[in-house]
């Protein structure tokens, strides 16, 4: 079993689509972060730099005590390597998937959350700042785009934890003033991995911890 300590963010998706490809047995536990939860005791001694999401693996393969992880590219990379699943074992093709995940957690992540900021959040509209990582988040989507232009896949032909990383923050693209029809391989790859039946399962616990509100 595994605990999931999860809120309705990019960064929680990667782990509820890796969690339902492979079909491991999980319990949600919701962190409102509106309402601050991420800065509770109990939270902060699994997940120390106060961010979702984080997982406790209750029966590790070492058959030791449970195991906690917070960031969700260990959190990631541990689970591929627990099951076996989603991350090749040939070193080649092992080293591209990882490059890719650490592009996501380096730069897609953080450019388009500071695009979130700037233009959806932040009280003070700021051009320059709104600018700038639209700008970045463009050419992000440009070189995912080219990534994607002969191949199924970001790593390859096989879906992968790097697809899982970056496919949440991508879902988010209108708010990040991208559209879709400017980059055609990454529309493609998108719209393939969203009819998946475990994307749609990941994304239906939306609904049930986090519902859109009126």
């Amino acid at each position: 079993m595994i605990d999931l300590y999860y809120w309705t963010t990019p960064n929680g998706h990667k782990i509820s689509l890796f969690l339902e490809e492979a079909g491991l047995p999980y319990q949600v536990h919701p962190i409102n972060i509106g309402q601050g939860d991420q800065f509770k005791p109990d939270f902060l001694k699994i997940a120390p730099n106060n961010r979702i999401p984080a997982i406790v693996d209750q029966h590790p393969v070492d058959g030791g005590a449970p195991i906690s992880l917070f960031e969700s590219g260990a959190i990631l990379l541990y689970l591929a390597q627990k099951t076996g699943q989603f991350l090749p074992q040939d070193l080649r093709a092992r080293q591209e998937v990882l490059q890719w995940l650490f592009w996501q957690m380096g730069g897609l992540g953080p450019m388009a959350g500071q695009n979130h900021h700037f233009s959806q959040f932040a009280a003070e509209k700021i051009p320059y700042a709104i600018k700038r990582y639209v700008d970045e988040t463009a050419r992000l989507y440009g070189v995912l785009d080219r990534r994607l232009a002969d191949r199924a896949f970001v790593a390859g032909e096989g879906y992968s934890i790097a697809d899982m990383a970056i496919y949440p923050w991508i879902v988010s693209h209108t708010w990040q003033s991208q559209k879709l029809e400017d980059f055609p391989h990454v529309q493609r790859w998108f719209n393939q991995i969203k009819e998946r039946p475990a994307t749609v399962r990941a994304y239906e616990l939306v609904a049930k911890v986090n519902p859109p509100k009126p």
